[in-house]
């Protein structure tokens, strides 16, 4: 089965799908499958973000009661670092597997007997983050590591890799570690999926997140647990063979459905494509630079003629659009993006950018009034810094959100 979709009918179907919202966190996780974590919090972190376009009422950190206390979702390896179902547990093994060979011969192995007496004192004195623990030596030559030159925040993250500990809770932040047995479910820990049937659930996983997904995605939507590249280093990026074959035994099972935008191939789960039907949702909402929505900027680029990057690593001098820079939605399409941080209880806004295509009458600008109006307390800003080179009718439009009086909700 194959599906034709105009630009404007792709727009819609991602825009309802990924938008639409929700309860919940939980609801969420529910339709996405996953949320993209990361440590950055210049406006709440991106999953904090991710869930405030989605969940009226959401204020930065709701999430974690989903995470800990409901045990709804787990942090796991997925597209990146993410939050995914619990449930997934027994396909994610697979991931275990290929991380613990990659950890052994550089600490699993060499370090056998630290790693033993980290599962130890986490069994014996229960969940602990890095900090907690006696032993604190550093190892020569690991000072420009990923995860630093501790031993232990080394052996626990080869731990977490291979599925061993797992994050029960974070302090500011920072990941707390309990016994994978401990923490998720023991009928769920107990079982396991053969690795063809794991690879296919990873695969559909990934196109329920997207909503729509290009088989010859950017290398960062494909880190499927498939070997080691040449330099016995990373994931393999496409693996392309491995992950079209398993694309087309997914399609002819009925499982995927391919959909064509514009001469450009896609796939979608059948049951994201009801979407289509639904009507757009109302009002204007900042989008996370990691939201699932934005995972193929590729495709972000065809669909919505909108061009971005993450600009955050690149040196200031060469940023184009600034340092944590959000996509806004409005109606089908992204009008703006808006550089901006909170700064103790005040909201700095860097920058402003409206899309040439955007229209900029009365109707959107009480939309952007009643998106900023969202946000402030999203934030717990209380005050807001507005850049000079704002035009009027903008600066008015956020100044209005922070003038006492009702406003309108989203829908």
């Amino acid at each position: 089965m194959s599906l034709a979709l105009t630009l404007a009918q792709a727009r819609h179907l991602l825009v309802a799908y990924h938008f639409t919202l929700a309860t919940s966190p939980a609801a969420v996780f529910d339709r996405l499958g996953s949320v993209q974590y990361d440590p950055l919090k210049p406006a709440g972190r991106n999953a904090d973000l991710v869930f405030y376009a989605r969940v009226p009422g959401y204020r930065v950190d709701d999430w974690e009661h989903t995470a800990y206390r409901d045990r709804h979702v787990y942090d796991a390896w997925d597209k990146q670092a993410c939050l995914v179902p619990v449930t997934d547990w027994p396909f994610r093994r697979i991931y275990h597997d290929w991380y613990r060979e990659r950890w052994t011969p550089r600490v699993l192995g060499p370090f056998a007997d630290a790693a033993t007496a980290t599962l130890r004192e986490l069994r014996e004195r229960g969940p602990l983050s890095s900090l907690d623990f006696e032993d604190q030596q550093h190892v020569s030559g690991w000072e420009s590591s990923w995860y630093g030159p501790k031993l232990v925040k080394q052996v626990l993250r080869a731990l977490w890799d291979s599925g061993e500990v797992v994050t029960t809770r974070r302090d500011s932040g920072r990941h707390v570690y309990d016994l994978a047995e401990r923490v998720i479910p023991p009928d769920i820990y107990r079982e396991r999926h053969p690795d063809e049937e794991a690879l296919e659930a990873i695969v559909l996983r990934r196109h329920q997140t997207a909503g729509l997904l290009r088989p010859t995605a950017d290398p960062a939507m494909w880190h499927l647990p498939l070997g080691r590249m040449p330099d016995g280093g990373s994931l393999w990026p496409a693996a392309s063979p491995v992950r079209h074959d398993i694309i087309r035994r997914l399609v002819a099972q009925g499982r995927l459905v391919e959909v064509m935008v514009e001469g450009r191939r896609y796939h979608a789960l059948p049951s994201t494509l009801d979407w289509l039907d639904a009507p757009l949702p109302e009002g204007m909402r900042f989008v996370a630079p990691l939201d699932a929505f934005m995972w193929d900027r590729s495709t972000i680029e065809q669909i919505f003629a909108f061009e971005y990057r993450w600009e955050v690593y690149v040196p200031a001098e060469k940023r184009r659009w600034g340092y944590y820079v959000l996509p806004v939605v409005h109606g089908d399409r992204i009008v703006a993006r808006i550089d901006s941080r909170l700064d103790g209880d005040t909201w700095t806004v860097a920058s402003w950018l409206w899309e040439p295509y955007a229209e900029r009458g009365p109707a959107t600008m009480a939309a952007l009034t009643a998106c900023v109006a969202d946000f402030k307390p999203y934030l717990s800003a209380k005050k807001l810094k507005l850049p000079r080179r704002m035009d009027r009718d903008t600066r008015s439009a956020f100044r209005a959100a922070f003038t006492p009086g009702p406003r309108a909700a989203r829908t």
